[in-house]
């Protein structure tokens, strides 16, 4: 990726593992200035450390993305540490699974404020320092699960993906008088932590659906992030772009077999 991001600052959410983790290793390598916002400081604080041994810029926050002034302050603290706020990836997330009829109305209420709620809450924290400059970038991190596909368990993760999709549509309008685009990236089956301790089983049976025969790498999403977080993207606005291997497109299991 040829996108420099010298001089400029980028909230990471969910920054301390998975795909969070990678797009903030991403806009380091790029020259961004990341901060990290996570609940777990820990995993945090490694994160930052791998950044650093890289020669990348980072620094790291504890943050809760579903409280007003827990998001309030990530943004004034990555302001003050970098001068400003240039890009929000909006990137955390939860998705334990449950169904319907086992599923708590508080839990969909947490899901639902961790993935939905956040995107708002960090988009809403962003403006004023968007307004600053004229000009910043929202890239969300949604999915293919809600919007396009379904699995059984993930009504309120589903629920949320979707919702994020109806937000940044109505939100592209209203931010485009701060020079603003928001766009979101829907991963499909990428290889993360969670994954891994599903067994090499599982991992095996959900590459042989794709019709690249390969899980998606977290770099895959980083880098379209990257792409629509670039001068590359200035243009674009209110989209989706689906990174997926081709996961969505088989009609049938028949259809993958006779690739």
């Amino acid at each position: 990726m040829l996108a420099s991001f010298k001089g400029k600052s980028i909230i990471v959410t969910g920054g301390s593992k998975g795909i969070g983790r990678g797009i903030a290793k991403g806009f380091a390598a790029c020259g961004g200035q990341v901060m990290l916002a996570a609940r777990h400081t820990a995993e945090l604080d490694d994160c930052v450390a791998e950044i650093k041994s890289s020669g990348g810029v980072a620094r790291a926050t504890q943050c809760d993305v579903a409280d007003w002034q827990s998001v309030q302050n990530l943004v004034a603290e990555t302001a003050k540490a970098f001068g400003g706020v240039d890009v929000l990836c909006a990137n955390a997330g939860i998705f334990p699974q449950a169904k319907i009829v086992d599923l708590a109305p508080d839990d969909w209420d947490h899901v639902l404020s961790t993935n939905l709620k956040s995107t708002f809450l960090c988009v809403k924290a962003c403006i004023p320092e968007f307004g600053k400059r004229n000009q910043g970038r929202v890239v969300i991190t949604s999915s293919i699960t809600g919007p396009i596909t379904g699995f059984p368990g993930w009504t309120h993760y589903g629920a949320s993906k979707a919702g994020q999709l109806g937000f940044l549509r109505v939100a592209a309008l209203e931010l485009a008088r701060y020079g603003t685009t928001i766009n979101a990236v829907m991963p499909g089956t990428i290889m993360t932590e969670g994954l891994i301790d599903l067994g090499q089983q599982y991992l095996d049976a959900a590459a042989a659906a794709i019709p690249l025969k390969r899980l998606g790498s977290v770099d895959d999403i980083a880098n379209a992030a990257i792409f629509l977080a670039s001068d590359y993207a200035s243009y674009i606005t209110g989209q989706t772009i689906v990174v997926d291997g081709g996961q969505i497109l088989p009609e049938t299991a028949d259809a993958i077999a006779a690739i």
